[in-house]
Protein backbone atom coordinates (compact mmCIF):
# COMPACT_ATOMS: atom_id res chain seq x y z
CA UNK A 1 0.00 0.00 0.00
CA UNK A 2 3.24 2.51 0.96
CA UNK A 3 4.25 1.76 -2.73
CA UNK A 4 0.71 2.80 -4.12
CA UNK A 5 0.43 5.74 -2.04
CA UNK A 6 4.06 7.19 -2.63
CA UNK A 7 3.82 6.82 -6.64
CA UNK A 8 0.09 8.79 -6.12
CA UNK A 9 1.48 11.31 -4.09
CA UNK A 10 4.90 11.51 -6.10
CA UNK A 11 2.85 11.69 -9.25
CA UNK A 12 0.55 14.22 -8.83
CA UNK A 13 3.45 16.66 -7.60
CA UNK A 14 5.15 15.58 -10.97
CA UNK A 15 1.78 16.76 -12.96
CA UNK A 16 1.61 19.73 -11.19
CA UNK A 17 4.44 21.23 -11.83
CA UNK A 18 4.21 19.79 -15.90
CA UNK A 19 1.01 22.03 -15.91
CA UNK A 20 2.61 25.06 -14.21
CA UNK A 21 5.82 24.98 -16.32
CA UNK A 22 3.61 24.53 -19.29
CA UNK A 23 1.36 27.28 -18.44
CA UNK A 24 4.13 29.53 -17.87
CA UNK A 25 6.21 28.89 -20.82
CA UNK A 26 3.96 27.46 -23.55
CA UNK A 27 3.13 30.16 -26.32
CA UNK A 28 0.29 29.19 -28.69
CA UNK A 29 1.41 31.17 -31.51
CA UNK A 30 4.92 29.30 -31.16
CA UNK A 31 5.21 26.03 -33.15
CA UNK A 32 7.59 24.09 -30.84
CA UNK A 33 5.76 23.80 -27.06
CA UNK A 34 8.63 24.77 -24.90
CA UNK A 35 6.84 23.97 -22.04
CA UNK A 36 6.94 20.09 -22.45
CA UNK A 37 10.64 20.20 -24.00
CA UNK A 38 11.28 21.70 -20.93
CA UNK A 39 9.35 19.55 -18.57
CA UNK A 40 10.66 16.37 -20.42
CA UNK A 41 14.39 17.59 -19.91
CA UNK A 42 13.96 18.48 -15.95
CA UNK A 43 12.21 15.03 -15.45
CA UNK A 44 15.23 12.90 -17.26
CA UNK A 45 18.01 15.52 -15.17
CA UNK A 46 16.02 13.88 -12.23
CA UNK A 47 15.23 10.75 -13.35
CA UNK A 48 18.96 10.72 -14.45
CA UNK A 49 20.24 11.78 -10.76
CA UNK A 50 17.88 9.56 -9.26
CA UNK A 51 19.16 6.23 -11.04
CA UNK A 52 22.73 7.27 -10.28
CA UNK A 53 22.61 8.04 -7.23
CA UNK A 54 20.15 5.13 -5.69
CA UNK A 55 22.68 1.95 -7.60
CA UNK A 56 25.18 4.47 -5.07
CA UNK A 57 23.16 4.48 -2.30
CA UNK A 58 21.37 1.13 -1.72
CA UNK A 59 20.53 1.61 1.70
CA UNK A 60 17.83 3.81 1.05
CA UNK A 61 14.12 3.26 1.40
CA UNK A 62 12.77 1.82 -2.34
CA UNK A 63 9.57 3.61 -1.33
CA UNK A 64 11.38 6.98 -2.11
CA UNK A 65 12.38 5.60 -5.29
CA UNK A 66 9.34 4.81 -6.64
CA UNK A 67 7.87 8.37 -5.43
CA UNK A 68 10.75 10.45 -7.29
CA UNK A 69 11.42 8.16 -10.19
CA UNK A 70 7.65 6.27 -11.25
CA UNK A 71 5.84 8.96 -9.48
CA UNK A 72 7.43 12.12 -9.41
CA UNK A 73 9.31 11.70 -13.35
CA UNK A 74 6.46 10.09 -14.62
CA UNK A 75 3.85 12.74 -13.59
CA UNK A 76 6.44 15.15 -14.66
CA UNK A 77 7.57 14.31 -18.10
CA UNK A 78 5.08 13.66 -20.92
CA UNK A 79 5.62 11.29 -23.94
CA UNK A 80 1.74 11.68 -25.01
CA UNK A 81 1.77 15.59 -25.14
CA UNK A 82 4.96 15.41 -26.66
CA UNK A 83 3.32 12.67 -29.13
CA UNK A 84 0.34 15.04 -29.68
CA UNK A 85 2.16 18.22 -30.25
CA UNK A 86 4.69 16.51 -33.20
CA UNK A 87 0.91 15.16 -34.79
CA UNK A 88 -0.45 18.76 -33.97
CA UNK A 89 2.43 19.78 -36.53
CA UNK A 90 2.53 16.80 -39.01
CA UNK A 91 -0.70 17.92 -39.96
CA UNK A 92 -0.52 21.80 -40.35
CA UNK A 93 2.83 20.76 -42.74
CA UNK A 94 4.80 22.30 -39.89
CA UNK A 95 7.21 19.04 -41.06
CA UNK A 96 10.34 21.11 -40.44
CA UNK A 97 9.12 21.94 -36.67
CA UNK A 98 8.06 18.31 -35.99
CA UNK A 99 11.39 17.44 -36.69
CA UNK A 100 12.99 19.61 -34.39
CA UNK A 101 10.87 18.59 -32.23
CA UNK A 102 11.17 15.13 -31.87
CA UNK A 103 15.20 15.94 -32.14
CA UNK A 104 15.20 17.95 -29.33
CA UNK A 105 12.94 16.17 -26.75
CA UNK A 106 14.44 12.69 -27.57
CA UNK A 107 17.90 14.32 -27.90
CA UNK A 108 17.72 16.88 -25.03
CA UNK A 109 16.27 14.16 -22.64
CA UNK A 110 19.34 11.46 -23.19
CA UNK A 111 21.84 14.26 -22.70
CA UNK A 112 20.02 15.63 -19.30
CA UNK A 113 19.71 11.85 -18.43
CA UNK A 114 23.70 11.53 -18.72
CA UNK A 115 24.22 14.98 -17.28
CA UNK A 116 22.57 13.94 -13.99
CA UNK A 117 25.00 10.35 -14.49
CA UNK A 118 27.88 12.45 -14.66
CA UNK A 119 27.34 14.91 -11.76
CA UNK A 120 26.54 12.17 -9.44
CA UNK A 121 29.98 10.61 -10.36
CA UNK A 122 31.55 13.47 -9.36
CA UNK A 123 30.21 13.52 -5.96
Amino acid sequence: MMNLIAVFIGGGLGSVLRWLISLRLNNPSSPIAVGTLTANCIGAFIIGLGLAYFNKATHLNPVLRLMLMTGFCGGLTTFSTFSAEVIDLLQTGKTDWALFTILANVIGSLLMTALAFAVISKL
